[in-house]
């Protein structure tokens, strides 16, 4: 036996005071009486008395020494000679995946995790170290190979469950990396086992294994996207999967929400290992949150529920300057987006926003912002205008542009369609066997143009299913709004967010900041004119409320990897000081944040149903007796001798 803190031996001196204190004779208090008929018996029991006489009453002087000692013997640190030769190295592996929130066992299986790996730090002795490595969306080093428990314990409590995947395999080979040229070093897995190649981890030698949790079953979503529609501009389609990963068949239903509002509620009835899978078709213009909920009962609530944000769409003021067109009026006012105005000429001013198509009229300038010209008669800035083409046939399209998507206008004639040239950089979107433009579009810093040169009255253009279709991607290619699927991704990856629009908004509060500074001029020098590239801050804000930073030089930014189910808020840095610095730019004072949704979407960590791993080599990492140092055991001896003599001298065995 050994001591760590042998020094503290001293302390057992204490028990010469005790002693002392002991046989110190006490002075009686002088008391008047009325008589001394008494006195007599008081002499015989109080007459002097030898040393040993003093001393008869022994065994509660025994418990006060043995009690002294063993305080004395527990500040010692005792441990055996075998634990100083055979120090250790051990890295605690902790899983903190989505898996590991699971309620199956109490408190959860991280807390399980959590609470065994407390016990081990609890268990440390002299010369050993540990380091504890957290396994979930990133394998980090939480806390690097120390023997001071309180660092230890400090550093486990910062690590918190995520709802990322497992990477209990990367994470042991940090730790491999961290025990290098140790001796006597093992690897301690805390996990469900819930991944991949967790059986033939748990069988090598340098690994001890601490199984947590049960084979719980669990059902759920495990793909959950909304887009929407390419063709209707009100529609959306839902993509919903929905897995049963228990032993038993299940009936629940599915309710399906946008914000507050109830949108759909589906049953569902799946045999055990059975995917349910649908499309759903629904039609609003409104925006917002997508929310599907299973009404389940089961242990990870997390994939009982998936989010998907849905754009909103706006109204698109159109402006209609022809004599009467029954074709265009129809295919516009079919748009429920649309708000529609006729008119015979053009207007002279119109509000931002508005598109303007312009039926066989041709303004010798094209107005600014965004314009739509069918069966132009005339030239102007843009194009200059020839012979009135024969019958021409559509020959080639443009098919991987966004305004041609959907459309097929192989040998389409084009009767009447006018020979045009543009005479600035263009997309010519179809052409015919002449290789003349019939369809091609110009964009301009003041708005978008669009061409197309065809008679309506005169061809079967109006009567296919093309010519709606053209005209949606033509109003959709105007107000930069796209039917592709704005997805949400899968907890713990990365997501490539587009921040142009937040980016747009600072440039326009720059602005007015600009045009408010008068006579400044900066310096730069030598002459020469020098090309910054202005990088831009962000503030991510994760489900639970927490922010941090993220800069971008571009109109994209990279946020993540994702470790929280929800909705996650990429905002301008100064949000609050750029809606009141731009508020006189219109909408864009008031810029709301670009959101991003993030669902577990992993069967995977969903499947609670972990391999059969026993705990094997746990006991051998705990020191001491039954895990514990040996001076935890002296403490609780003498805690034991202190209640033992309380119960005898309440029982008057001792005085």
């Amino acid at each position: 036996m050994n001591f760590a803190a042998p020094t503290a031996l001293w302390w057992a001196a204490l028990a010469v005071p005790v002693v002392i204190f002991y046989i110190l004779k006490i002075r009686m208090r002088r008391v008047p009486v009325s008589t001394i008929m008494f006195w007599q018996q008081v002499f015989e029991e109080k007459q002097p008395r030898s040393l040993w006489q003093t001393l008869r009453h022994w065994l509660s002087l025994l418990l006060q020494l043995l009690f002294l000692l063993l305080l004395v013997g527990a500040l010692t640190d005792p441990f055996f000679a075998s634990e100083e030769r055979n120090r250790r190295r051990l890295v605690v592996v902790v899983d903190n995946s989505a898996s590991m929130r699971a309620g199956d066992v109490e408190p959860s299986r991280f807390g399980q995790a959590t609470e065994a790996a407390r016990g081990l730090i609890g268990s440390l002795r002299l010369g050993d170290e540990m380091a504890i490595v957290s396994a979930g969306t990133q394998p980090k080093v939480a806390c690097g190979l120390t023997g001071h428990q309180k660092t230890l314990r400090d550093a486990l409590a910062k690590v918190e469950a995520t709802d990322g995947p497992t990477k209990v395999s990367e994470a042991v080979t940090l730790a491999e990396r961290l025990l290098a040229g140790h001796e006597n070093a093992k690897v301690v897995i805390l996990s469900d086992g819930c991944f991949e190649g967790a059986s033939e981890l748990a069988k090598r030698e340098d690994v001890v294994w601490q199984p947590i949790g049960t084979n719980a079953g669990n059902v759920a979503i495990t793909q959950f996207q909304v887009r929407r529609s390419l063709l209707d501009p009100v529609g959306l389609q839902v993509l919903i999967e929905v897995r049963n990963l228990s032993d038993e068949a299940i009936e629940t239903r599915l309710e399906l929400t946008l914000d507050d509002d109830i949108v759909d509620v589906l049953p569902v009835s799946l045999e055990p290992d059975e995917t349910w899978t649908r499309v759903l078709d629904q039609t609003t213009p409104d925006g917002g949150r997508l929310t599907a909920v299973i009404d389940h009962a089961d242990a990870l609530e997390s994939d009982n529920s998936a989010v998907a944000i849905l754009p909103e769409r706006r109204r698109i003021p159109v402006v209609l300057v022809c004599e009467g067109n029954l074709f265009l009026e129809r295919v516009f006012a079919a748009n429920q987006l649309v708000d529609l105005r006729v008119v015979n000429q053009a207007p002279s001013s119109v509000d931002d926003g508005t598109i303007l198509v312009f039926h066989r009229q041709t303004p010798e300038t094209v107005p600014a912002g965004n314009v739509l010209f069918i069966d132009p008669t005339e030239g102007n800035d843009l194009w200059e205008a020839g012979e009135v083409l024969e019958q021409p046939i559509v020959a080639s399209q443009n098919s991987e542009h966004a305004l041609m998507a959907h459309v097929r206008l192989d040998n389409v004639i084009m009767p009447q369609a006018r020979e045009l040239q543009p005479t600035t950089e263009a997309v010519i979107l179809a052409t015919s066997a002449t290789e003349d433009p019939l369809y091609f579009a110009v964009s301009r810093s003041t708005g978008n143009v669009l061409v197309l040169t065809v008679d309506l009255e005169q061809g079967d253009l109006p009567l296919r299913t093309a010519f709606p279709i053209m005209m949606t991607n033509a109003l959709n290619w105007f107000t930069g709004d796209k039917g592709e699927l704005r997805e949400a991704v899968a907890a713990g990856e990365i997501a490539r967010i587009d921040v142009s629009r937040l980016v747009r908004a600072a440039d326009a509060s720059e602005t007015v900041s600009e045009e408010s500074r008068v006579g400044v001029e900066e310096e730069r020098p030598n002459g020469i004119e020098q090309t910054v590239e202005t990088r831009r801050e962000f503030v991510v804000t994760d489900p639970d409320g927490n922010q941090t930073l993220v800069a971008t030089g571009g109109e994209e930014a990279l946020i993540g990897p994702l470790n929280r189910c929800g909705v996650w808020t990429v905002t301008a840095e100064d949000a609050t000081g750029l809606g009141e610095s731009a508020g006189s730019t219109g909408a864009e004072a008031t810029t709301p944040g670009v959101q991003v949704a993030c669902n577990l979407s992993n069967p995977g960590e969903s499947d609670l149903r972990g391999p059969d791993i026993e705990a094997v080599g746990m006991s051998q990492l705990r020191a001491g007796l039954g895990g514990k140092p040996i001076w935890f055991y002296l403490v609780l001896v003498a805690w034991a001798l202190v209640a033992t003599e309380w119960y005898l001298y309440q029982r008057r065995w001792i005085t």
